[in-house]
């Protein structure tokens, strides 16, 4: 499943292509991607034709788009298509003339743009993910929903600056993400101490923290020195600062390569994989060397252990496993 970098990057790749243009026409292919929109497919193109995408904004997983009758309102953006790639889907930026793909689930059609492909392809093998339309609602904070253009860029000529403080209702329960100029590791610290769980369980609940998953979980883990059962309710704030600059900084690094990219099914909007993978400290490194021990001579080997049906990946004397370990 792509986690987090990896949405990003597909998040920049529809803002540099579709933001402030209109749709044209949509079609569908495969219901069943859009089977979230519980009025079907007739509704979903209804919403969609004509409308102008005004921004792409990023919280977590969830990508959605702020969709507009009249872009040059000064009025905030009431619907948004909504975009969840789920384990296998892609956003393809295409021109018109290129084959369809075999798991094409929904076309949108755009307005021309000489520097643009004119279509946004929903590819998706396994059909876990889909697009819905869906009301846009306050934020909790009343800060802007997630990532997106730079506060100071217009979405479109004319219009009200964005972000906006929206965010779909589907997605209002998930917390902001350490990529997200507005998250608050103070306010993360609290719930953190106010929980009785293990760090890594934690840091994988999207109501708390979004878009670590596992793979970066071990990855931060690793860099902050801190074992992955650490009771949470024992968190200094500098702790916590720590985990959350370490969780920062693995994944940047891994969005300026682009994601991981372990599974072939991920793939940017122009259908280029990610590198990341060949920069991972701890996840997937069962039996090698741990590159923090070794740079100071010692021998000490990544071990794997289950964790919630999966693994979860440390070094043992890096990370020595607490006393008090919760799981």
């Amino acid at each position: 499943m792509p986690e987090l970098p990896e949405v990003e990057v597909v998040r920049r790749g529809l803002e540099r292509w579709i933001a402030g243009r209109v749709i044209t026409d949509v079609s569908v292919p495969d219901p069943r991607s859009i089977r979230r929109h519980a009025l079907g497919t007739e509704d979903f193109r209804g919403n969609l034709v004509g409308t102008t995408v005004l921004d792409v904004v990023r919280r977590g997983k969830f990508l959605w788009m702020p969709l507009s009758d009249s872009p040059s309102s000064p009025e905030p953006p009431h619907t948004a298509l909504v975009a969840h790639l789920g384990m296998s889907g892609q956003l393809l930026v295409e021109s018109p003339d290129q084959p369809h793909e075999k798991h094409l689930k929904v076309r949108l059609s755009f307005s021309p743009r000489p520097d643009a492909p004119e279509e946004l392809r929903f590819i998706d093998q396994r059909i876990f993910g889909g697009l819905f339309v869906t009301a846009l609602v306050p934020t909790a904070d009343g800060l802007p929903g997630g990532c997106s253009m730079a506060p100071s860029a217009t979405a479109v000529s004319g219009a009200e600056s964005a972000p906006w403080a929206l965010i779909p209702d589907e997605a209002a329960h998930i917390g902001r993400d350490p990529l997200d100029p507005h998250f608050s590791v103070e306010a993360l610290h609290k719930k953190l101490r106010a929980r009785k769980t293990g760090l890594k369980r934690a840091l994988l609940d999207q109501g708390l923290v979004s878009g670590i998953g596992n793979i970066y979980a071990d990855e931060a883990l690793w860099a902050a020195k801190m074992h992955y059962a650490r009771p949470t309710d024992t968190l200094r704030l500098p702790e916590t600062e720590r985990i959350i600059h370490a969780a920062h900084d693995v994944m940047s690094r891994a969005l300026d390569a682009g994601g991981t990219s372990f599974d072939s099914l991920y793939v940017n909007v122009n259908g280029a994989s990610g590198y990341f993978s060949r920069s991972l400290n701890a996840y997937g490194r069962e039996g090698e060397p741990c590159l923090r021990c070794a740079a100071v001579g010692l021998t000490t080997r990544i071990r794997r252990d289950t964790f919630m049906n999966r693994s979860s990946y440390s070094c043992p004397v890096c990370q020595p496993k607490p006393r008090n370990a919760r799981l």
